[in-house]
């Protein structure tokens, strides 16, 4: 019974800090992106521009049709064709 008890918070403290880790993890994306592209501000500048980055609410995610739209015109621009183009709208769309 102890052993099942045992287990089952360490199951729980498992699960507990990989969430936080991967909230953590999307968090320093966030502050690394936002540092890019406030990329060569200086001083009160810079902290006013990564305050309104970080505070920013993510963009709505596009539809499955936005987002085909969006990765077949890409593969029409870069002239893909065949098993090149369904590749490349494959992985598109995984990142999307």
């Amino acid at each position: 019974m102890t052993r099942s008890i045992l287990l089952a918070c360490a199951l729980l403290a498992g699960a507990v800090s990989a969430h936080a880790l991967a909230a953590q993890s999307s968090s320093q994306t966030r502050m690394a992106e936002c540092s890019a592209q406030n990329k060569g501000k200086k001083g009160e500048e810079y902290k006013a521009a990564q305050k309104a980055c970080l505070s920013a609410k993510p963009a709505a995610a596009a539809t499955p049709q936005e987002r085909m739209k969006s990765c077949n015109a890409d593969a029409s621009a870069k002239k893909l064709a065949g098993d090149a183009r369904k590749t490349f709208i494959s992985s598109c769309l995984k990142k999307s």
